[in-house]
């Protein structure tokens, strides 16, 4: 008997051949055929040595192996047929032929069952019965075979109807499973929408009602046009590609794209990188556009389908809306095909009238296929007419259904035609961390997210935002600025710029007021001022606030600019979007609002908010018995800089902890778990050392906290005011008590004996980071104003990055006076004012040079491996 041991070497051969027949432009239909065919015949021969030569059992193919379509490391899944009463006869056999599959090492699924067993299961499970649908006798009885297809057909089980709305339905789920969107950072080529599940989904149905054995038949039906089957048979051809040479590089079944995989996949598929965009780029931009072109032909396909079952042999509803434009059965529909051809307006005006009629279910079918096959009418002459211009600022004025229905207009190929520009960001990834959808995908989702604030906050969102969002007298300012914000990504240059340049054209044509374009332009141009601001330097320094509040000009363009602000970070990736985040940059709009309130010339009283926020304090510590006097004592060695960075409620906070300790309790680590500001307050109390960072760091980097801000004051008798802004590692304020206490307890043995402080742990790159090539820049300049000096690194982020950086300062006799910490994506902006130890600036000394060396040896020396 030959065992499965004398089989692998052959295998093996064979996905070599394979590999090397795809690098050398074999079709890769054929490839996945004949691997197919490979197993065949390795699994029949094993039937024949283990098995013998019986009519008792049939071993047959089904899914993907059903199919005749192998991958590389695809599962095998097959199923033994038996008549009724005879398993217990070839149980032993049956398990030894099983074993010996193992032993090749293939990924086998199996089931044993009679054809009425199959018949059952299949009943209580459409996946069984889609396996089945896709079977092939490989050896074995052929009336058992052809028993299991009576017993599991449309007259016995599943209807077709049954059959199409469950398999609608699974696909439904799986597309939730995936956020209802294939234009993810790591997509799934197989289950997400638009992937390889979706052609199989308009196989099977087709199968079942049809009887259509492949999709090339579904032609002959006039179910599908030639240019429709040749895009799913070209999308399919590519992601067989992807599929094919992902299994070979991961050595096991992998259906995402990781991003450890794209360069080398755009590698082995001939990109090459150029001035604009990397190969990487350019090939999931090749890869969005085909699963966006399936995802669409699929919701065409399978709604023709239902609309074929629901509506067959019933009496259609059919509503006039006008001479262009029918409802029939609650969707839209056009009145004849000629429609588009005799009136190109309609291709606009089909949008409009689906805002205007809510309670429309959507688009029929045919419809859709006719807007696909009219879009060479959208040329430049469509797009200068007026009356085209006036239908598209009409669907951005309804007062529903905005993002609703330019996502359509996407889906259905229409936004691109209109608008070029948009055409070139369809599909384009950029790869980073920090943006994890396509450019189209989040321009379209800044848009729905600056929509939402029209209806009542959710709990995601500061309610002011639907408050300002009222105060805006042109909503589709908004909307356009959102649509143009980073619609020339890709192109080379300042994006910002190029954009403004392409959404002046679009005012200019589109008959926007000239003062309303100019806010459109401005917020394009500058769509990344506040979030920079907010993230990147000190919003408690008047000085940044004026100089904020002077590029913004007033109050109206502060308004769009908060709220495009706002839909685009959380369009950007869902969990950048933090409390922290909302907080720091309502805390930002609010301080600007206040300098156009006071008079922007006036430059902001110091002494005068030092004394509000004085005020405000001592009459929270009044309410508790806490005199005036008693406060002043505290505060008369505090800078202006506490008062500017702390509001009352922190200020009382800590002048009341402090009035209650006793010296022998310092260091005082205070942490509130209920704060209002996104994060928790770390505040810090205690006599000045200069290792403070570097200890504080340290502690809290091994404690697993993500520090996302730093506020380092000293008073003027020698203490530190010291405030850590941390978030716990599921990136949320610390709230349980326990936590609290190990966190103040792991500080003040610290601070108390700076021996027990850890030291700063390398850690591995994670397998996303490994993929960036993020080189340490560390620069140092004076700081404005002061006798210190300004620092500032950008670096790869990765988990106890400040920790490796405070250790260099503690190895250099540094004092960290300022720290403002800034992550987008995978890479860490942080700034630091800082001092030797005499209090002296290190700029262009000894002590600088030797800093930023001690900075590149512990960033940059770290393991390059780790986990995902």
């Amino acid at each position: 008997m030959k065992t499965a041991k004398e089989y692998q070497p052959l295998l093996n051969a064979q996905l070599e051949q394979l590999t090397t027949a795809l690098s050398n432009g074999e079709p890769i239909e054929a490839l996945v055929h004949l691997r197919a065919q490979q197993l065949d015949e390795v699994l029949i021969a094993l039937w024949h040595s283990i098995i013998g030569n019986t009519d008792k059992l049939a071993l047959i193919a089904v899914g993907g192996y059903g199919r005749s379509e192998l991958h590389p490391h695809s599962d095998i899944d097959i199923a033994i047929l038996v008549e009724p009463d005879e398993l217990i006869n070839w149980q032993t056999a049956i398990e030894q032929y099983v074993t010996q599959l193992w032993n090749l090492g293939l990924d086998i699924g199996h089931s044993v069952r009679t054809p009425q067993q199959c018949s059952e299961e299949a009943s209580r499970d459409v996946t069984v019965l889609t396996n089945l649908l896709e079977s092939r006798l490989l050896i074995g009885n052929q009336t058992l075979y052809q028993n299991m297809q009576q017993a599991t057909s449309e007259s016995h089980i599943w209807s077709k109807e049954e059959f199409f709305f469950a398999k609608l339905n699974e696909q439904q789920q799986r597309h939730q499973k995936f956020g209802d969107t294939a234009y993810k950072l790591e997509p799934n080529i197989k289950e997400g929408p638009g992937g390889l599940r979706d052609i199989q989904t308009i196989a099977w149905v087709a199968k079942r009602y049809f009887d259509a054995n492949s999709l090339q038949a579904l032609t002959a039906l006039g179910f599908l046009t030639q240019t429709e089957l040749n895009s799913l048979l070209q999308g399919r051809e590519l992601l067989w590609r992807i599929r094919f040479l992902l299994h070979r590089l991961s050595k096991r079944r992998e259906d995402r794209l990781l991003m450890d995989m794209q360069r080398q996949l755009a590698n082995q598929l001939g990109y090459s990188d150029n001035n604009n965009n990397l190969a990487v780029e350019q090939f999931m931009q090749h890869y969005f556009r085909t699963v966006t072109e399936l995802a669409r032909l699929n919701e065409m396909l399978l709604q023709l389908l239902q609309e074929k079952i629901e509506f067959t042999d019933k009496n259609n509803s059919v509503i006039p809306i006008n001479e262009r434009f029918q409802t029939v059965n609650g969707y839209l529909e056009v009145s004849s095909a000629a429609v588009f051809r005799e009136t190109p307006s309609a291709l606009l005006e089909l949008f409009l009238l689906m805002e205007q009629n809510r309670q429309l279910k959507g688009v029929r079918a045919a419809s859709i296929r006719l807007v696909r096959e009219h879009l060479y009418l959208i040329d430049d002459a469509f797009r200068e007419q007026a009356e085209h211009c006036a239908l598209f600022m009409a669907i951005l004025k309804e007062p529903h259904g905005v993002s609703h229905e330019l996502s359509r207009m996407n889906r259905y190929g229409v936004l691109a035609a209109y608008l070029p520009a948009f055409s070139h960001i369809t599909g384009r990834m950029q790869f980073d961390l920090f943006h994890i959808y396509t450019v189209d995908e989040h321009t379209l989702n800044v848009l729905k997210n600056a929509r939402s604030f029209a209806i009542p906050p959710s709990p995601e969102h500061h309610p002011q935002l639907q408050t300002i969002f009222k105060t805006l007298d042109a909503p589709e300012v908004l909307y356009v600025a959102a649509l143009f914000h980073d619609i020339a990504k890709g192109r080379g240059g300042d994006h910002s710029e190029l954009g403004a340049d392409d959404a002046k054209e679009f005012c200019l044509r589109h008959g926007i007021s000239k003062d309303n374009s100019r806010i459109v332009q401005w917020l394009v141009r500058n769509h990344l001022l506040m979030s920079m601001t907010a993230q990147r330097k000190d919003i408690s320094d008047p000085d940044i606030i004026l100089e904020f509040a002077e590029k913004v000009g007033d109050q109206r363009t502060l308004n769009y600019l908060y709220l495009l602000t706002v839909a685009d970070i959380t369009a950007t990736n869902p969990e950048l979007w933090t409390s922290w985040r909302d907080r720091l940059l309502m805390e930002l709009y609010l301080r600007s609002k206040y300098v156009f309130r006071h008079g922007q010339a006036k430059p902001i009283d110091i002494a005068e908010r030092v004394t509000e926020r004085q005020d405000g304090a001592a009459e929270l510590l009044e309410a508790i018995e806490i005199p005036r006097s008693a406060c002043l004592r505290v505060w008369k060695e505090f800078g202006d800089d506490y008062f500017l960075r702390h509001n009352a409620e922190e200020i009382a906070w800590h002048t009341r902890a402090i009035l209650e300790a006793n010296h022998d309790q310092l260091p005082l680590v205070l942490i509130n778990p209920h704060a209002t500001r996104g994060t928790t307050p770390i505040f810090i109390y205690a006599q000045e050392n200069d290792g403070f960072f570097a200890i504080s760091t340290l502690v809290l980097s091994r404690l697993g906290l993500n520090i996302v801000d730093a506020r380092i004051i000293s008073s003027r008798n020698g203490y530190t005011l010291d405030t850590y802004m941390v978030l716990d590692n599921d990136n949320q304020p610390v709230r349980d008590q326990h936590r609290i206490q190990e966190i103040q307890k792991a500080l003040s043995a610290s601070i108390k004996d700076p021996r027990q402080t850890p030291k700063a742990i390398r850690k591995p790159l994670s397998r996303q980071l490994r993929q960036f090539n993020t080189p340490t820049r560390i620069t140092t300049e004076p700081a404005p104003e002061l006798a210190y000096s300004l620092l500032e690194i950008i670096t790869l982020d990765r988990p106890g990055l400040l920790a490796l950086i405070g250790q260099a300062f503690l190895d250099c006799n540094i004092r960290v006076h300022n720290a403002k910490i800034s992550t987008v994506g995978e890479r860490a902006e942080n700034i630091f004012i800082l001092s030797d130890a005499t209090n002296r600036a290190i700029h262009d000394t000894p002590v600088s040079a030797q800093l930023i060396q001690t900075l590149h040896h512990h960033i940059d020396d770290i393991p390059k491996t780790g986990t995902a």
